[in-house]
């Protein structure tokens, strides 16, 4: 078991930040070890804000968590961490990571300011506003692409942006399922925003947007700029492990009702791993052999 204070900082969720080594990986630089220990602390960083993130999250909402099945055992809610224990986190891992970013990565203050304060704004605010909710979290991880394509020096392609973006609002449709599941069976307000979804809306919007997500993953691997700037006719051949894992991803969310916590899964769900790790290897070998 993890102490308290750890749990408070949610770092299994530091998981979502690997986002940040696509664009080094994509651009064939993966084996550039000055860049790779950038990106490393880039990943550092982004961890560090977004621990931020989760306390500040934790402070605000404690009262509303205390009464959910599940967030009620997180540490603030639980009791087992002070509300000033909380901000003194908050604010030692916002300044961890500005501080970092200025002293190592200075180019990429401006973008995690940015999502800093887009990030306690959808704290606030934002969160309860449905749609908008939704389209924000999304953001976050193309931010931190954009956060990895700066540390790296790389200009990113309107394909990664994209692609980020449709398997974000993939996953964030998910939970936000599972929202709507929980609030129809427990009557538990989760969040305010929630209460504009219906479960017959979240279901078409779930499938609407992985089949706009296949479909530009095809288009990405059959584009003449991708199969010219990686020099291989055979990208396509990695869309099965997409396809793959989306199709999962669908089961776990209607069938199984358990999408709640997309990193969960990853972590727990054998047949996404595989998904994941062909589609990695599938890749090495287009661009590095």
């Amino acid at each position: 078991m993890l102490p308290p204070i750890i749990k408070l900082l949610r770092p299994k969720q530091w998981s979502k930040n690997v986002f940040v080594f696509l664009p080094l990986f994509f651009d064939k630089k993966f084996t550039d070890l000055g860049l790779l220990g950038l990106t490393v602390l880039c990943f550092v960083i982004f961890s560090l804000a977004a621990s931020a993130v989760y306390c500040l999250n934790d402070i605000l909402d404690r009262k509303a968590d205390a009464l959910h099945p599940e967030k009620c055992k997180r540490p603030i809610a639980s009791g087992a961490v002070s509300v000033g224990a909380g901000w003194v986190a908050c604010a030692t891992c916002a300044l961890l990571a500005v501080g970092l970013t200025l002293w190592k990565i200075p180019e990429l203050t401006w973008l995690l300011l940015g999502y800093l304060v887009l990030n306690i704004a959808y704290s606030l605010v934002l969160k309860h506003i449905s749609l908008v909710d939704m389209l924000v979290v999304a953001s976050f991880y193309v931010m931190r692409v954009l956060a990895g394509a700066i540390t790296g020096d790389i200009v990113p392609s309107q394909w990664i942006v994209v692609m980020t973006f449709l398997l974000a609002l993939f996953l964030v449709l998910g939970k936000r399922r599972d929202d709507v599941m929980l609030q129809a069976e427990t009557g538990t307000t989760v969040r305010r925003g929630v209460a504009n979804y219906n479960l017959q809306f979240v279901n078409m919007t779930l499938t609407l947007v992985a089949t706009v997500t296949i479909v530009a993953y095809m288009m990405y691997t059959m584009s003449d700029e991708v199969t010219a700037r990686l020099n291989n006719h055979y990208v396509y051949c990695t869309a099965v492990f997409v396809l793959a894992g989306l199709l999962r991803y669908l089961q776990i969310s209607i069938v199984e009702n358990r999408s709640g916590s997309p990193t969960r899964v990853l972590f727990r769900d054998r047949f996404i791993q595989l998904c994941v790790l062909g589609w990695i290897i599938a890749f090495l070998l287009i661009i590095y052999f």
